[in-house]
């Protein structure tokens, strides 16, 4: 059992069971009714014996009831008198030839009184001894077993004299019918009977409150759910989640959440809403995090590397601007407040810079970018691309945990399925992940599409650069272990320290982790690669490791690429390499800061036809970057090599650079 909740009317109940345990149906037929399975609803011999003691003991000592007419009377729920005991008997001849002795045990186990506000055998075994009913010894079962007849036996401190009685009183019975043998039963007799009653348990409440919300759209009648959760690892990641709370709340960090999704069934595997604090309302932990609208930070980026990688508008080490920008008025700053110059695409999300992001998005187009994340099922985006511009790409918009861990499943999905699929697509890779066992989706092959929101090459490029993120603290070592698994992975911290994430990936999990306060509340240190990090990391090392993705080859192309800039190899490339890329990089820009530069015969100073005789120049292959980039990048790399000057004398008119105007930039209103 992960979790329960009362029934509306107050009672702690459970629906119907499919079997009732051997040993209850031998203690309450012993108890109840020894002839039950002789019988056709109505019991004679039974029925006479009452009558006698009744009339000897001039008052109702008896009924005779059997346990069919029991199911009837629990529910008509009428008076007692001799008109309902004839309809009780009527009906009960009825309902034997409508239901099987199993079925009609299965009913009155149901829904039989158990004291107190507890209805039906599964409910009672939980409330009183804490664990299912299948699980409890003779002693046990025989003490429940003596409930539905007096309910209000069970009040702890109260009446406990006679229910032991009772009890012990079936204990010897069972002995004689030799249904136990007599050390069993004296053995049992030893066994304490139960005080106050449990409280149920609560490991996975957050998804009993959403399979309430969400039963009829599942087309769920129960209001019993057998779910996909790892039993064993949602009570381990209880217990972590509970260590790593303890550890924030002395930064007053109050709420953590996770979930674990199993990408090749599609399932959730743990689900763990918020660290369940009951006791303190504070901390609002009945707020079910992975539901809730929050910032994203930079879990985005790794979407729209992919994006700019599917629709042939980058290559993975493609120079990506990194200077100070601003935009319209809008000035975004890297975490650090440094500037690389230039840096490849795939270092930028690798690092999680946010200048090369924005200028990625730039290119790309937000409006392009605000489409695709909705072809990738994210609901929360409830207002017009304009609304969040630029800032779409560093946490400007709300995201759930649910449609975060949705996406990268259906990306790992989808490369899982380049194989099975002979490099076709599975319409179904997005589709929002199972926590319902009855609901199964089976997919067809003949429904595989051509094309996808994201192709295999791109989605393969993304985790090879989503591996390189550095990881926290002793994981920072992880190659040098044999034991370490791979994993593509990437963190977000929103604006004001609100929200810190994690969010990793293997062919086999998804695993995805919130830390933060449920109010909103920003904190000092609230960031995702200091708290949801190392939680990440934690959770893995609960999964099995895994083998790494395939490489999708044939959805993949060599070109050569310029080493340098990272761009298709152009006419003045001087270092050039061969690259696997998706297909559509084919499509890409060549390098443009290669370019031809004249010299004088020392090779010292720069020279145009206007002042050097052409038989007296050499010409030279150089990396030129634009100004503005150039000023950060010759910082960071020392092997850079400057344009040198213009010979003294000679005419640049037209041959010196123009000077890079950072901003306003071409169309840009100020």
């Amino acid at each position: 059992l992960l979790s329960a909740s009362i029934a509306s009317d107050g009672q702690w109940r459970f629906p119907v069971a499919d079997s009732v345990p051997d040993k209850f149906v031998k203690c309450i037929t012993a108890f109840e009714d020894q002839r039950f399975f002789l019988h056709s609803g109505v019991d004679p011999v039974a029925m006479t014996r009452a009558m006698k003691q009744n009339f000897n003991a001039r008052s109702v000592v008896s009924g005779g009831s059997t346990l069919t007419m029991q199911v009837i009377r629990l529910s008509r729920k009428q008076n007692r008198n001799i008109w309902q005991k004839l309809t009780e008997m009527w009906l009960a001849t009825r309902l034997e030839f409508t239901y099987s002795k199993k079925e009609i045990l299965g009913l009155y186990a149901s829904n039989a009184p158990f004291g107190s506000n507890v209805v039906g055998l599964n409910a009672a075994s939980w409330r009183y001894y804490g664990r299912k009913a299948e699980n409890l010894s003779w002693g046990e079962m025989a003490t429940l077993a003596v409930l539905p007849n007096s309910p209000s036996l069970v009040h702890p401190g109260k009446n406990s004299k006679r229910l032991i009685k009772k009890r012990n009183d079936l204990l010897d019975k069972l002995a004689r019918l030799n249904i136990i043998d007599q050390a069993t039963s004296n053995l049992s007799k030893s066994e304490p009977i139960p005080g106050n009653p449990l409280p149920l348990p609560q490991n996975a409440p957050h998804l009993l409150s959403r399979f309430k919300e969400e039963r009829k759209s599942l087309n769920i009648s129960s209001t019993s759910l057998k779910t996909t959760i790892d039993y064993d690892l949602q009570l381990k990641l209880n217990d972590l989640l509970k260590r790593y709370n303890n550890r924030y709340k002395a930064n007053d960090i109050n709420n953590i959440a996770a979930l674990v999704l199993d990408v090749k069934s599609g399932t959730v595997k743990s689900y763990i809403g918020n660290c369940y604090q009951p006791q303190n309302a504070a901390f609002e932990s009945y707020v079910d995090m992975i539901k809730a609208p929050r910032s994203p930070g930079s879990t985005l980026k790794p979407l729209l590397y992919a994006s700019m990688l599917s629709d042939g508008m980058l290559l993975p080490h493609t120079l990506v601007a990194d200077v100070p920008t601003q935009i319209a008025g809008y000035t975004p700053q890297n975490y650090d407040l440094g500037y690389d110059g230039a840096i490849s695409a795939d270092k930028a999300l690798s690092r999680s810079l946010n200048i090369p992001a924005v200028k990625m998005l730039q290119q790309y187009k937000y409006e392009r970018f605000y489409d695709k994340l909705k072809k990738l099922n994210f609901t929360k985006l409830n207002q017009p691309a304009d609304h969040y511009g630029l800032s779409l790409i560093l946490g400007g918009s709300e995201v759930t945990m649910w449609d975060l861990a949705r996406s990268y499943m259906g990306m790992a999905k989808t490369l899982n399925h380049f194989n099975q699929f002979q490099g076709k697509y599975n319409p179904h890779d997005y589709d929002a992940p199972v926590y319902a066992k009855d609901i199964r989706r089976k997919f067809d092959k003949e429904e595989t599409e051509l094309n996808s929101v994201i192709d295999h090459g791109s989605i393969w490029a993304t985790f090879n650069a989503m591996e390189e993120v550095m990881r926290p603290g002793d994981e920072g070592l992880w190659e040098q272990f044999s034991s370490s698994q791979r994993v593509a992975w990437k963190t977000g911290t929103s604006f004001g320290f609100r929200d810190a994430w994690a969010i990793g990936l293997t062919p086999d999990y998804v695993v995805c982790v919130w830390v933060g306060n449920a109010d909103g509340e920003g904190r000092p240190g609230l960031m995702g690669i200091e708290v949801a990090a190392p939680v990440l990391f934690d959770i893995f090392r609960q999964l099995p490791s895994s083998k790494w993705f395939q490489t999708p080859k044939t959805k993949l192309k060599k070109i050569m690429v310029c080493k340098q800039s990272g761009y298709k190899v152009g006419e003045f490339c001087t270092d050039k390499i061969t690259e696997l890329v998706p297909f559509s990089g084919e499509k890409t820009s060549i390098c443009p800061y290669h370019k031809l530069v004249h010299l004088d015969a020392t090779g010292t100073l720069r020279v145009t036809d206007n002042c050097e005789s052409t038989s007296l120049m050499q010409h030279k292959k150089w990396f030129i970057l634009p100004p503005s980039m150039e000023y950060y990048y010759k910082i960071k790399n020392s092997d850079y090599n400057v344009l040198p000057p213009f010979k003294p004398g000679c005419d640049i008119v037209g041959g010196n650079s123009v000077m890079d105007m950072i901003y306003p930039k071409n169309n840009a209103v100020v």
